[in-house]
């Protein structure tokens, strides 16, 4: 057999992997300079505008946007799926209690491994296509349980059942609160969660599709997605933008406040995005729905927003630097009651549906991703030491 000697040969890329393409997907794409990212040909932004989260989940599981009678019959499949087996119900006051410095998003790694066990889940290379969607449905549905029984577990309150006559994100909010959410705070948190289901190749996708290449179960894969995501580069920021807001305080000290970190090479989180070079369409969006609520808060959000833009591009001349989606996903979730540690967790209860679409897809693929790496440690082959 003769061997591609071009095809194997070594390629140097970017750090970071920026801009390289590794795989072709019909799950949807990011294009930053434009400030546009759409789920398969949608506009995502549209999408969370215009539909309910359980279509859009539809979408990007099974490749359509649902009628009425498929999304009925959808809402139907989904919803027994959010209760835990006894086993990991059982399993939850030690994993928030292990996990209590950490939070919720660590022990849902935990949880998730347990999940995987407890119902079986195979490797996804063993699997038809078919048993792999219901694993991605499983685990899916069961996030926002677990989420919102470890925060409360580690509040000292009981979990809360979910319910399965409410949509995804009114049932998210009722199984954190104990209450029925009013319409206005689901239907703004259902639209940042649709916002946030899927975005390109970004760290914990391209995780989850890195171990689905090994061929390794769903929960296998979904938990080195959660993994990736923990990190405050990540997932981790909207809390950090509020803490930015704080720290500022007031409007007359916004100024001040910035010009000193911007010059001490500090980042100012929930500011420029490493695809995007425009405005984030996902904070537009999120700034309107903040803009609905009002209230002094809102008000000095935005005049934060103006004025940081107007220093970094005063400081950092030729760089397009805007809010993300962090910086008022962070206002919005706060204003719909949600806790700061729930923030970055609540971006989970989205992304696991992009993570799911993606592993589905992936494993459709029997190549194992296995990149190179350049080695610039000491020239070997170095004569091994004696003990003396």
């Amino acid at each position: 057999m003769q061997i591609n000697r071009a095809a194997t040969a070594s390629v140097d890329v970017p750090r970071g992997l920026a801009g390289v393409v590794v795989t072709d997907t019909e799950l949807g794409d990011v294009r930053g300079r434009e400030g546009f990212y759409h789920y398969r040909q949608y506009s995502a932004v549209e999408l969370a505008q215009t539909r309910g989260f359980e279509d859009v989940w539809h979408l990007m599981i099974d490749g359509e946007l649902p009628d009425a009678a498929r999304r009925a019959a959808f809402a139907a499949e989904v919803g027994p799926l959010r209760r835990l087996p006894d086993e990991v119900r059982g399993a939850l006051p030690a994993i928030a209690t292990a996990s209590a410095h950490s939070g919720p998003l660590s022990g849902l790694r935990t949880a998730l491994s347990l999940l995987g066990a407890a119902k079986g889940f195979r490797p996804v290379y063993d699997l038809d296509e078919g048993r792999r969607r219901a694993d991605a449905l499983a685990a899916s549905a069961a996030v926002p349980t677990l989420l919102t029984a470890l925060y409360r577990l580690g509040q000292g309150l009981g979990p809360i059942e979910p319910r399965d006559d409410l949509p995804y994100a009114a049932n998210y909010l009722y199984m954190l609160t104990g209450t029925e959410p009013d319409p206005w705070a689901a239907r703004a948190i259902e639209q940042y969660l649709i916002s946030t289901i899927d975005h390109g190749f970004n760290a914990s996708t391209f995780t989850s599709r890195v171990i689905t290449s090994t061929g390794a179960d769903v929960a296998a894969c979904l938990v080195g997605a959660v993994g990736a995501l923990s990190g405050p580069l990540h997932g981790g920021a909207p809390s950090r933008a509020l803490d930015t807001l704080d720290a500022i305080g007031t409007p007359d000290r916004i100024d001040a406040w910035i010009r000193e970190r911007v010059l001490a090479g500090d980042r100012i989180m929930g500011f420029g995005h490493p695809v995007y070079r425009t405005e984030d369409p996902r904070s537009r969006m999120l700034r309107g729905i903040a803009q609905q609520f009002g209230g002094p808060r809102v008000a000095f959000a935005t005049e934060v927003e103006r004025q940081v833009e107007a220093i970094l591009a005063e400081l950092k001349p030729g760089r397009e630097l805007h809010t993300n989606v962090e910086f008022y996903a962070g206002v919005v979730m706060e204003l719909c009651g949600l806790p700061r540690e729930m923030f970055t967790p609540t971006f989970a209860v989205a992304r696991v549906v992009g993570w799911s679409a993606n592993i589905l897809e992936q494993a459709r693929d029997s190549k194992i991703i296995r990149p190179a790496a350049r080695y610039v440690g000491p020239v070997p082959p170095a004569a091994v030491p004696l003990v003396a």
